[in-house]
């Protein structure tokens, strides 16, 4: 009888942050593809961008609309949403009791504010390219907005969509931040399954137990970057074909309770991976990446011991520059699945080059 491979057999991974199952089908990998394939985008980032930075509504001094004109800034400007898709100031809905009561018909008011951050004066840099002190420009700037919207907010959600296959509008470097007065979905599923794993296994931190797995049990195969303060991972359970998970290695609860080595650590670790990114295929690899923390708000208050702070990145690419992952049939109407396993794109990972960008040295 065939002795069972996880590199070769399909078979099914728990996600216990979230408390679902991914199907991993490795042996898809040897799949011809005749589907889509994304156009021939030039990926120069100042191509893409554009020369004129007159006429992009994010550059300084560009005008937003015939109100709004940006200040000249020279690191990080922040501003409100001109299109946001939560508003402060509104009132319950009609007949509000009976609303949360029915088993069918739920509604609630979302009430809310977002914010834009832009990250650079200068259209043509990402992230990746970015000096560690810009880099550091943003950390400040998370951490500012970030802290000035939790005392009111539950919840503080900070994301940064990059490229126009995840729906990025607008090319400049920048993120958003949408803050709420309810948990969002994946926020509530979190803050149970990590409180349900903190009173099973006596006050121990899921994320905390998990990243010291992957570093004594599992010899490093699912680490991508390892350093002092923080940590690059594929999780076990990734269902993006190069998802990464990043955290630090103290128990640390909300982005807001860094500290200045952290902040310092994150910059560096956060630009190691993003070259690592941009090396994989050699274009400005795109992806969504956000913030989880703790709770804010009302809830700031309570003991919230069993969250652990980490990040996201969230890319849709699977075999090159033009071609990605759709999350489409099985995946909408039963359950996620990845073809390529969470070591394998581990490992690719951590061969690439983090320190050199292949626009710098076209040998990488």
């Amino acid at each position: 009888m065939t002795t069972f491979d996880p590199t070769k057999h399909s078979h099914c991974r728990y996600n216990p942050l979230k408390d679902e199952w991914v199907l991993v089908s490795p042996q898809r990998l040897k799949r011809p593809w005749d589907g889509r394939v994304e156009g021939d985008a030039d990926d120069d980032d100042e191509t893409a961008n554009g020369s004129n930075q007159k006429e992009n509504p994010l550059c300084p001094g560009a005008k937003r609309s015939e109100t709004i004109t940006n200040p000249f800034y020279e690191h990080t400007f922040v501003f409100e949403n001109d299109f946001p898709a939560l508003l402060s100031d509104i009132p319950d809905p009609l007949n509000n009791e009976k609303n949360t009561n029915d088993d069918l018909f739920q509604c609630h008011a979302a009430r809310g504010v977002c914010k834009v951050i832009c990250f650079h004066p200068n259209s043509k840099l990402t992230l990746a390219r970015m000096t560690l002190d810009d880099i550091a420009h943003v950390i400040r700037t998370w951490i500012d907005v970030y802290r000035d919207l939790s005392y009111k907010y539950r919840w503080v959600q900070l994301f940064e969509n990059r490229g126009d296959i995840m729906g990025c509008s607008n090319p400049h470097p920048h993120c958003q931040v949408w803050a709420t007065d309810f948990l969002p979905n994946e926020a509530r599923i979190k803050h149970r399954t990590q409180k349900d794993y903190f009173d099973k296994h006596n006050g121990n931190v899921l994320l905390l137990d998990y990243i010291q797995r992957e570093l004594n049990d599992f010899k490093k195969e699912r680490i991508v970057i390892d350093h002092e303060h923080w940590l690059v991972v594929v999780p076990y359970w990734a269902v993006w074909p190069y998802e990464t998970m990043l955290l630090p290695k103290r128990h640390v609860l909300r982005l807001s309770d860094l500290s200045s080595d952290e902040q310092n650590g994150l910059g560096k670790i956060m630009k190691e991976l993003l070259i690592k990114y941009d090396n994989l295929f050699k274009t400005s690899f795109p992806y969504s990446m956000g913030w989880h923390g703790a709770p804010t708000g009302d809830i700031i208050q309570e003991d919230c011991s069993h969250w652990q702070l980490h990040a996201l990145y969230y890319p849709p690419l699977l075999r090159s520059a033009k071609i990605k992952k759709f999350m489409v049939g099985f995946e909408l109407l039963a359950q996620a699945q990845r073809d390529i396993t969470a070591e394998l794109a581990a490992k690719t990972l951590r061969d690439l080059s983090g320190e050199i960008h292949y626009k710098d040295n076209k040998t990488v």
